[in-house]
């Protein structure tokens, strides 16, 4: 007979536990396993500290074929949205219901050796500033948000986003002032969009995964200068699609760029993205083909990769995905 003994952890800066998630209602998640934020503290009027459990394995964010390991790069990003979102409704006023969208964002990655994944669930803590101007009723309908990211005390990455902050009817205004007829959702689908029948997916190792569900990208195209490819995800992928959408999530245009970017490189076995630049200028519909577009990487395999995505002749994003070799590291 065995007793095993949880060993004692250090504590993190501003006693932040990592005991249990908070609700996922905090951070707009509908399944708990999709919860990695564990703790909130407000600093400020408007300034809030949060911990969160990076894990050890999942089936999307830990599905990368790169050695060594790292912590992945949108783990990172959802582990900010969610921290994002937790604070403002513990700390910051927002009322339940208000929908957050993302116009812009940036992130960048440093001191890539403290993202290495280890023995135990990584343990993060985020600070978060947030700034907006109120309406006359009080509200903030626009503003900033501005997080740096810590791993066991080591500062190894910033992020920065501009949101809109709209309730139920605001949302769908701005829906249908875009669109001008309603939206099918996701739900109306099997697990592939119209027009997708999974056949023509891209080989899981050419995007830098091994479980082909991970995969949102199909029919690429190589020219000397650019590689094109559709934007095809799995709706039945439960890390991308947590609950029924009426359009593509911003996460999954950035894991299509990632993608691309990696496929566009020529070395998607050896090579990261650490860094993201997007702008998302229209909603990414359900019903219409998106094209994603990556110009090859200029001077090199590695650098920054511009990815434009058109749907109906128009362009509705851009990322710019910043890559890095495992010799880096």
């Amino acid at each position: 007979m065995t007793t095993e003994v949880v060993p004692e952890l250090p504590s993190e800066p501003g006693d932040l536990t990592y005991g249990r998630t908070v609700d996922r209602s905090l951070v707009h998640r509908a399944a708990v396993s999709e919860v990695f934020v564990t703790d909130i503290r407000p600093l400020t009027a408007m300034r809030v500290r949060t911990a969160v459990q990076l894990p050890l394995t999942h089936g999307y964010y830990s599905d990368h074929v790169q050695q060594p390991a790292l912590y992945d790069a949108l783990l990172l990003l959802e582990s900010g949205r969610q921290a994002a979102i937790a604070g403002s409704h513990a700390h910051m006023g927002l009322s339940q219901g208000t929908t957050m969208i993302v116009d812009s964002f940036r992130m960048d990655l440093f001191a890539l050796a403290a993202l290495k994944v280890g023995p135990r669930p990584g343990r993060l803590h985020i600070d978060t500033e947030y700034s907006g101007k109120a309406n006359r009723r009080g509200r903030v309908r626009k503003g900033k948000v501005a997080q740096r990211y810590y791993m066991d005390g080591v500062e190894v990455g910033d992020h920065e986003m501009d949101v809109l902050f709209l309730n139920p009817h605001e949302n769908e205004v701005l829906r249908h002032a875009q669109r001008g007829t309603p939206a099918p959702l996701t739900s109306d689908y099997d697990r592939h969009g119209p027009g997708d029948d999974g056949s023509s997916h891209q080989a899981p190792g050419q995007v830098g995964r091994g479980n082909p569900l991970n995969v949102v990208l199909s029919r690429a195209a190589h020219a000397p200068e650019a590689v094109t490819a559709r934007v095809t995800p799995r709706f039945d992928n439960r890390a991308l699609f947590d609950h029924v959408y009426d359009h593509l999530p911003a996460m999954t245009l950035v894991e299509a760029a990632r993608q691309i970017a990696l496929l566009s490189t020529g070395e998607p076995l050896a090579t990261y993205a650490v860094g993201f630049e997007a702008r998302f200028d229209r909603f990414a519909e359900l019903d219409d083909t998106v094209l994603a577009e990556a110009a090859r990487p200029a001077g090199g395999a590695h650098g920054t990769v511009p990815v434009r995505f058109v749907q109906a002749g128009e362009q509705i994003a851009h990322v710019t995905v910043t890559t890095a070799s495992g010799s880096q590291l």
